[in-house]
C-alpha cells in the first residue's frame, strides 16, 4: 500500500526519505506505549515515548526517562532497532529487505538510495549497500565482543553480553543512550573514564560509525594507499583527525587541569580528553560530568555538535564536509584565487553554496531552540544553547535538563532531533519538490560584503 502510494503521489527521493523516517517514529512510539515496555505498571505516556522514538531513530540520545530502569528487555530492545533502523537510514534497510527477499530494485529506488547515503552515482548502489551491511553488522560484532569483557565481569553473563551489543549499536549509530541506569540515574560511561577497554572501544565505533560510507567503500577498495580515495573521503578522514586532535589537547592542558578534576591521573585525563573530543560529533555519551565542566569547555562541545560526523553516515550536525569547504572557500578568498582548492583538485562553486545554506539554517534553528528552551523554562541561554545543539546535530549530551522540560520545549527538541538527522537541505527539497528552470537571468550587479 505504501509503495503504491508513492508511486501514485510521484514523490520525490527526499519526500520518500521524509516520510520513511516519520512512519518510523510513529511505529516506535506505538511500541513503547505498550504495557510489557515498560517497568512499571501501566504504560509510558504518548509523549515520553514519541520523544524516546524521536531520539532513538534519529540516533541522538536525549531522554526524559532513564533507558536502562524505566524501560523493561522488550523496550530497550525496541530502542535498539530504532537506533540501527536509524543509525542505517530508512531506505537503506527498506532496500535491504528488498534485496534479501529477491526482489527487482526499481530505477526510484537506486535513486533514493543514493539520496540517502550521499554516493555520487546511482551505479554500483545494490552492491555498496551488501557492503554497507557487512561492515555495519561486521563492527557492531566486533564491538559487541570486545564491551562485554567488561561488562560481563560487571554485570553477569546474560546482562553483560546484552549490554555489550546494545552499546555497541548505540555506540557505531552515534546514539548515546545507555543501560547504566542501575549505577545512578543519566550517568551514561561515568563509571568507565579510566576505563580503556570500554572508553577506546565506544570512541573508536563513534568514529567508524561517523566517516560515512563512502570512506568505508574507499578503504575497501584501495586499503591504506590514500593516495587513490575520493577527494571527498580525503577531506572527511582529515578534517576528522583534526576535530580530534585539537579538542582533545584543549580539554587536556585547559579543562581537565582545573579543580574538579585533580582525583583523575594522567591517564584517565587522556582518557578523556579523547573521548570528549569524540562524543560530541555525535554519539552522546559522556565519561565525565558535563555540569562540571567549565563554559569555555560547554562552548567547545557546543560548536563539536554543530559540527557533527560526515555526510553519508550514521552521524548528524551540518558534517565535516560543510566545515572544510567554508574554510577552504575563505582560504581562497584571502589568497584571491578564482577557484577552490582541495588535494589537487577544483570544488564546485555549488557545494559552496550548499555550504553556505547548511550552515545558515542550523546556525537559525540552533539559535531559535534554545531561544525558545530558555524563555519557555526560565533557564540560562548557555544551558538551553548546549541542548539545542545537541538536539540538533543529533548528539545526545545534556546538562541534565532535558528530564525536566516541559512539554512545549521537548516539542521543540523533538523538531530540532528530526530535522537534524535527515538534514536541513532534504527537508527544503522535499517541500520545493518541483524544480523550476528559467531561461532568462536577471541583469548582474555588485554588492559589497565584510
Amino acid at each position: 500500500m505504501v509503495v503504491k502510494f508513492m508511486k501514485e503521489r510521484h514523490l520525490t527521493s527526499f519526500q520518500i526519505i521524509i516520510i520513511g523516517f516519520a512512519l518510523v517514529i510513529l511505529a516506535g512510539a506505538l511500541l513503547l506505549t505498550l504495557p510489557q515496555a515498560t517497568v512499571a505498571p501501566g504504560s509510558a505516556s504518548f509523549s515520553d515515548a514519541l520523544f524516546t522514538s524521536v531520539s532513538a531513530v534519529c540516533v541522538t540520545g536525549l531522554v526524559v526517562q532513564d533507558t536502562g530502569t524505566y524501560w523493561t528487555g522488550f523496550g530497550q530492545l525496541v530502542i535498539m532497532l530504532l537506533i540501527q533502523i536509524g543509525g542505517l537510514g530508512v531506505v537503506t534497510v527498506a532496500l535491504s529487505i528488498a534485496m534479501l527477499s529477491g526482489r527487482k530494485i526499481s530505477l526510484m529506488q537506486r535513486s533514493t538510495m543514493q539520496e540517502a547515503i550521499s554516493a555520487h552515482h546511482v551505479g554500483g548502489i545494490v552492491r555498496m549497500t551488501g557492503s554497507i551491511l557487512k561492515i555495519v553488522f561486521g563492527t557492531e560484532l566486533v564491538g559487541a565482543a570486545l564491551l562485554s569483557i567488561a561488562f560481563v565481569r560487571d554485570f553477569g553473563w546474560a546482562q553483560g553480553l546484552w549490554f555489550g551489543l546494545f552499546h555497541s549499536v548505540s555506540a557505531f549509530c552515534n546514539a548515546g543512550f545507555d543501560l547504566m541506569g542501575q549505577r545512578a540515574h543519566f550517568c551514561s560511561l561515568t563509571a568507565y573514564s579510566a576505563d580503556p577497554l570500554v572508553s577506546l572501544t565506544i570512541a573508536g565505533l563513534i568514529v567508524l560509525g561517523g566517516i560515512g560510507f563512502l570512506t568505508w567503500e574507499d578503504f575497501k577498495t584501495h586499503k591504506f594507499h590514500l593516495r587513490a580515495y575520493r577527494m571527498q573521503s580525503k577531506v572527511i578522514l582529515s578534517t576528522t583527525f583534526l576535530l580530534i586532535l585539537i579538542p582533545a589537547v584543549f580539554f587536556y592542558f585547559f579543562e581537565f587541569s582545573r579543580a574538579p578534576w585533580t582525583d583523575m591521573d594522567t591517564g584517565e585525563k587522556v582518557l578523556s580528553s579523547i573521548f570528549q573530543s569524540i562524543t560530541p560529533r555525535t554519539a552522546g555519551f559522556n565519561t565525565v560530568d558535563l555540569p562540571s565542566m567549565s563554559e569555555p569547555s560547554q562552548s567547545l562541545t557546543t560548536i563539536l555538535m554543530l559540527i557533527g560526523g560526515s555526510p553519508g553516515s550514521t552521524a548528524g550536525g551540518m558534517k565535516t564536509t560543510t566545515v572544510a569547504v567554508l574554510i577552504l572557500s575563505a582560504i581562497s578568498v584571502f589568497k584571491r584565487r578564482e577557484t577552490i582548492r582541495c588535494f589537487g583538485r577544483r570544488i564546485d562553486i555549488e557545494a559552496v553554496r550548499s555550504a553556505a545554506t547548511v550552515l545558515l539554517m542550523y546556525l537559525t534553528l540552533f539559535l531559535t531552540g534554545g531561544f525558545i528552551i530558555s524563555q519557555v523554562e526560565g533557564l540560562p541561554m548557555l544551558t538551553c544553547l548546549y541542548e539545542a545543539a545537541s538536539a540538533i546535530g543529533t548528539v545526545g549530551l545534556t546538562l541534565g535538563i532535558t528530564p525536566s522540560l516541559s512539554l512545549p520545549s521537548q516539542i521543540v527538541l523533538m523538531i530540532l532531533m528530526f530535522m537534524g538527522r535527515v538534514g536541513g537541505l532534504t527537508l527544503v527539497y522535499a517541500a520545493l519538490s518541483e524544480k523550476r528552470r528559467y531561461i532568462s537571468t536577471m541583469p548582474k550587479e555588485k554588492i559589497t560584503v565584510g
